[in-house]
């Protein structure tokens, strides 16, 4: 299925009049040393034919999930969030329980953490991060992977020790785009897609290709990768907006991510561009749970 049943499994919204993201610095990320806010989100959404989206966390503070989960309460486009909270904490559980109580808590979807930024190789490994990610678990939400390619290995081995959590890779692991080269990320990225309980995402790619002089044709070889490994039943299309603008717009990446996939038939498409962001998020479940008239049940 195309046009309006789109689901945009990952974009951000940031106001820095309320918060700085301090992430971004340098020139190269300049152009979104601004606001972006649902508003902006709302028309560039309309006009790529997406109907729900799940926005993700930008940074590592607790104030953050809560005005997530109060912006996704007063709109008909955001249906999920990707939170945050701190994983090492003896009462992680406690912190995720207290989310679901607040505004908009039924649409707590997933946790994230930037391990990007850990300098341990082995943070996801840690005991104390293994019992938070088993109490992401045991809350029934997915745990969103934002990780650099040297990092797939490990995340491989997290998931291994998880089976019952659902691990999402974000941006295919920021494959080495600009490089043009496959191995080792291609090798690490089947690792991880050979364990039943992940998935991943197309998103964040042409922001990992050569600035400004990359072509369809670059993204390619890492997408059809990505499609090999995890299959249509476990890729999920985002958008990554804001971030995207810096090297495309938002339907431009929306219509180049169908290009890129255009081989599948449409149930295939469906997959990728609705079905699996709803399975693996529980988009709606969370509500119906909350009205009691379903239970949770994770795929």
């Amino acid at each position: 299925m195309t046009g309006p049943r789109t689901i945009d499994a990952h974009h951000h919204v940031w106001d820095l009049a309320v918060r700085p993201q301090p992430w971004i610095s340098g020139e190269a990320l300049a152009p979104l040393a601004r606001s972006f806010t649902a508003a902006d989100l709302a028309p560039e959404a309309a006009a790529a034919a997406v109907a729900a989206t799940v926005v993700v966390q930008t940074v590592c503070v607790p104030e953050e999930t809560p005005e997530l989960l109060a912006l996704a309460d007063g709109s008909d486009l955001i249906a999920g969030v990707v939170g945050w909270t701190d994983l090492t904490a003896p009462d992680v559980a406690d912190a995720i329980a207290a989310l679901r109580e607040l505004p908009g808590g039924e649409r707590l979807v997933g946790i994230r953490h930037q391990v990007q930024e850990e300098p341990d190789p082995d943070w996801l490994l840690r005991p104390d991060v293994q019992r938070g990610l088993l109490a992401v678990a045991e809350a029934g939400l997915a745990y969103d992977l934002v990780v650099k390619p040297h990092q797939l290995s490990t995340a491989a081995l997290a998931a291994a020790r998880l089976p019952g959590l659902t691990f999402v890779l974000d941006h295919l692991g920021k494959p080495p785009i600009a490089d043009g080269a496959l191995d080792p990320w291609a090798a690490d990225l089947r690792r991880l897609a050979a364990l039943p309980n992940t998935a991943a995402k197309l998103s964040g790619l042409v922001t990992e290709a050569a600035p400004g002089r990359w072509r369809r044709a670059d993204l390619a070889p890492y997408t059809d990768t990505a499609l090999e490994a995890f299959g249509p039943q476990r890729l999920l299309f985002g958008s990554d907006w804001p971030v995207c603008t810096l090297e495309a717009g938002y339907a431009e990446v929306t219509r180049l991510t169908r290009h890129l996939v255009d081989g599948l038939d449409a149930r295939e498409k469906d997959a990728v561009f609705r079905r699996n962001a709803i399975r693996v998020y529980g988009i709606g479940r969370q509500r119906r749970t909350a009205e009691g008239r379903a239970g949770p049940t994770r795929p």
